[in-house]
């Protein structure tokens, strides 16, 4: 009786199916199986494919505001790499990631050819075994529009979801066990070896110097000065350079009193300096220096912020040329963090820094605000998101994108939900360039790029879920091996491509081979076999341009197989 009432309730309340489905979904997701997990997207499918065994109706409406919400933000969030891939430095690696996107979509339809799938099942077979699950809407959308019959789009509509289950697992585990263990083989190399000589290559410092790493203990301590020709006698500027590790005088009390200094002022027997620096550091200065209780000379405001960098001097600038600005004195960098997914750069001196970084820095207010004056703007938290910018941005680049241009007599459109990609694109970029054109917390950007692709993939699994299982038994096993040839070949294929043609570093070779799949989980799995972050540095540009790509190709299945 309450299974009864609660399917009921499902069917009269089809808002409270999605959110069961999402909670599920997420729930099944998160669940670890050794170091792999299905993920929120294929968790969520899953449960609605189940939850659709009651037979549920939900306008596809819902979907459609939900999947342009998340399109905009996929754009926004890539937008910078995108441009600067394909403007500048990263233009070999946007090359190459154009070729594989399509080598990726001329290996599904090869295989929708060999099977004589139609446009939905090849859709399903793009989006699991390429792990890109926003080509889905766009494919729908030009399903809809392809002039085929209600009954006949439906039942290829019908097939995306199955073909796209079925080959999801692989297209995301047997990417990663590609790159991370027959990558390294492919290329003949030791990861770790090369990620160690990248390091060393980038830091003209000592490993163990201190440029290489992040900063954990920002501390500030006083000492006075007792013994000549050590540290009293030199200049501020020396007695900070006395040492390979940045340590900085934030403050200096000499006769009793505080007073202005800066880098020319001589250091006397007697004085008291206040010095910021790592802990290790300072050790130096506690063997030739009397460290004592001095509150109000220590008592600097200090703070941690992200900086964006949009300063287009700067951009490609090395962190070793940044350290010796004016404006650099007294700072100190956390992390790096690049592109939507907020990969994280290793910070070494010779790391170049790009327009659209992140980069988290902590500092007195004093030195910090000089550093947002030259560098960017800082991205202070904050929960208000430009709406203007959001239900705008959408709204033109979906009107752009509605536009039909008859071609061969084939309509082709980007549709809207392709033209709010390119907006967010459009926009992404703009705002790393003009931060006041309106702010997009990245809490906003998670809940839009998340929640938003998970609730249609929610609502595509609750309708599909009355003929999913007809659909399985239909497609039979064969789905699964196809979904293996287009996930593996394109991968065995792209380090040697990188290697032979590109000639990409080996150490950064296999990150740009995840980018250009989008599979950020097979990066992850390549960092962990190479013991550092060294493969991300060429994840981000290949990303955003395959991320954009193979999305797109949702729409191009279907034009090639209708």
């Amino acid at each position: 009786m309450t299974v009864h009432w609660i399917a009921e309730t499902l069917r009269g309340s089809p808002e409270l199916a999605i959110f069961l489905t999402l909670a599920i979904g997420f729930w099944v997701g998160s669940l670890k199986f050794g170091s792999f997990s299905l993920g929120a997207v294929t968790g969520t499918l899953l449960a609605g494919v189940l939850v659709g065994q009651l037979d549920i109706a939900i306008s596809p409406q819902v979907k459609s505001v939900f999947f342009i919400m998340f399109l905009f933000a996929v754009g926004f969030g890539v937008g910078p790499q995108f441009v600067r891939g394909i403007a500048n430095d990263g233009l070999p690696q946007a090359i190459f990631a154009v070729i594989i996107s399509f080598l990726c979509l001329g290996c599904v339809y090869i295989a929708a050819i060999a099977s004589g799938y139609g446009p939905g099942m090849a859709e399903g077979l793009l989006a699991g075994s390429q792990t890109i699950s926003a080509s889905i809407g766009l494919a729908t959308d030009a399903i809809n529009r392809s002039g085929l019959s209600a009954e006949h789009a439906q039942a290829e509509l019908n097939a995306i979801p199955v073909a796209y289950a079925v080959t999801y697992l692989f297209g995301t585990v047997g990417t990663g066990w590609i790159l991370a263990f027959l990558g390294p083989k492919l290329l003949r190399i030791n990861l770790a070896q090369e990620c160690e000589r990248y390091e060393r290559d980038m830091n003209i410092r000592p490993m163990d110097g201190g440029a290489n790493t992040a900063w954990h203990s920002y501390i500030v301590r006083a000492y006075k000065l007792k013994t000549a020709g050590l540290i009293a006698g030199k200049t501020v500027e020396d007695a900070e350079k006395s040492q390979e590790t940045r340590i900085f005088l934030e403050n200096l009390r000499r006769d009793g009193k505080i007073i202005p200094f800066d880098n020319t002022t001589l250091l006397r027997e007697g004085d008291i300096v206040a010095v910021s620096g790592p802990h290790e550091a300072l050790v130096y200065w506690s063997n030739h220096a009397e460290e004592i209780a001095d509150q109000e000379l220590i008592e600097i405001p200090v703070e941690t912020v992200d900086v964006v960098v949009t300063s287009k001097k700067l951009n490609g600038k090395r962190l070793i040329d940044l350290s010796t600005a004016p404006y650099a004195r007294g700072i100190y960098i956390n992390a790096i963090r690049r592109g939507s997914m907020n990969v994280d750069i290793p910070v070494l001196s010779q790391t170049a820094i790009n327009r659209g970084d992140i980069i988290n820095i902590t500092g007195s207010r004093r030195h910090v605000a000089d550093v947002i004056k030259n560098v960017g703007y800082a991205d202070r938290p904050t929960n208000v998101t430009s709406m203007v910018l959001v239900g705008g941005g959408i709204f033109v680049g979906g009107l752009l994108g509605s536009l039909v241009l008859p071609i061969g007599g084939v309509p082709i459109t980007l549709s809207s939900s392709g033209g709010a990609l390119i907006a967010g694109l459009i926009l992404g970029w703009l705002r790393g360039v003009t931060p006041k054109l309106g702010n997009v917390p990245s809490a906003s950007v998670w809940f839009m790029n998340t929640v938003g692709l998970n609730i249609f993939i929610a609502v595509v699994g609750i309708s599909a879920g009355p003929t999913f299982i007809k659909g399985l038994e239909q497609a039979g096993v064969s789905v699964f091996f196809w979904g293996v040839f287009a996930s593996a070949l394109p991968m065995l294929l792209a380090p040697l491509i990188g290697k032979y043609i590109f000639r990409f570093d080996p150490a950064i070779n296999l990150g740009c081979c995840g980018g250009a799949r989008t599979s950020t989980a097979s990066v992850a799995m390549v960092a962990d076999v190479a013991k550092s972050n060294v493969p991300m540095l060429g994840y981000t540009v290949p990303y955003a341009v395959s991320n954009t790509l193979l999305t797109m190709w949702g729409l191009v299945i279907v034009l090639l197989l209708s």
